[in-house]
Parts: structure tokens; sequence; C-alpha cells
């Protein structure tokens, strides 16, 4: 018989280097732990670095664009400003033209030679010229403006308190705000020492002068 010796127990075989190997893999777990966060918040720094990047090239890209619009709006203003600028030149170079045109047939009306068919070409042409914008001015009795009337004639009369224009010798004419030809006038003026007498005949109905 064999005898065991008291106390001895045998052991399960333990595979060498097992012990070895399950402490690396827990410090290797811990590791990749500790390290997982600091791995997310570098990806969130980066993803916010680019998000900054993208806002700000949306800011610049939008402000160039802003940027274009304007230029385009300020483009838009001027190219129409000129159309209208060069339009309104040519219809008053037109129009100018027409002007000794429109003085003939205004002086046969007052002489009453516009009759039949000249007549009717008459009217047809005045009514074109006012829709092209063509406004005549200058009236007897109104003062003299030397910005919108021409002075061809000058005299004194006692029944005038300023410069007025007392003929029309040729009318004037203008498209909108736009003189093409001034009124061609002949005015009068008071007559020189009117306003002295006008003020001594006051004093003499109010008897005399105040005095001290």
């Amino acid at each position: 018989m064999t005898e065991e010796t008291p106390g001895f127990e045998e052991k399960p075989d333990v595979p060498s280097g097992a012990s070895e190997d399950a402490e690396p893999k827990a410090a290797d777990a811990s590791k990749e732990e500790k390290a997982a966060p600091a791995g997310d918040a570098a990806k969130d720094i980066a993803l916010q670095a680019q998000l900054d990047q993208a806002q700000t090239a949306l800011t610049e890209r939008t402000a160039d664009l802003q940027r274009l619009q304007a230029e385009y709006q300020n483009y838009r203003r001027r190219v129409e400003r000129d159309r209208v600028t060069v339009k309104e030149v040519a219809v008053a170079g037109l129009l100018t033209e027409l002007l000794p045109t429109l003085d003939d047939i205004g002086r046969a009306r007052e002489h009453g030679e516009l009759t039949g068919g000249f007549k009717s070409v008459a009217e047809s042409l005045e009514t074109v010229a006012a829709k092209m914008g063509l406004q005549q001015f200058g009236k007897e009795g109104e003062p003299f403006d030397p910005t919108v009337h021409e002075a061809l004639m000058h005299s004194y009369a006692p029944d005038v308190t300023e410069t007025t224009c007392v003929a029309i010798l040729q009318p004037g004419y203008r498209i909108g705000e736009r003189t093409i030809r001034p009124a061609r006038v002949a005015v009068a003026e008071p007559q020189p020492g009117a306003a002295a007498k006008e003020e001594q005949s006051s004093d003499e109905e109010s008897g005399g002068p105040d005095k001290g």
C-alpha cells in the first residue's frame, strides 16, 4: 500500500503564466477606461474648432454676399438714372429742334391763319409735344424772373411796382423742371422817383410826417 503524507493535498495543475497574463490584461482595461474620456474630449475640441471655422467662413461669405447685393443695387440705380438722363437729353434735343415750328404755329394762330388741314396738323404736333412733357410758360403781367425770362426790351411804366413782363415776345418752354428755352419778354420798371412821390403823397394825405 502506498502511504499518503498527512496534510498534503494535491493542487490542480495551473498553466504556467496564467497569473502573469491576468494582471497585465486588467491594467490594460483600466488604461483604456481612462483613455476613453480623454479621447472624447479631444474629438469634441476638434469638432468645435471645425464648427468655429465653418461659422467664420459662413460669416465672411454672408458679408461678401451682402456687399455684392449692395453693389448690384447701386449699379441698377446708376444705370436707371443714366437711362433717364439719356432719355431726357434726347427728348429735349428733339423738342428744341421743334421750337421754331411751334413758334410759327403760335404766330399763325395769333393772326388767324391757323385753318383747314394746317390747323389739324399743327394741333396734332402740339399734342405730341405735350405728351412728351413739353410745357409752355410766360404770361403778361407776371414778375420778371431772370432764371426763366430773357428781357429783350426795357421800359418804365407808372402802373408797376416791380420789374414786370409787359409783353411776351416769344414763349418759353420747359420739360419738367428743366428750362429748354427762356421766355423772351419786354419788361417795364417803375418810373424813377415814383416810390418817393408815393411816399410824399401818403404823408400829405395823413397830415404830414410826425413831428417830435
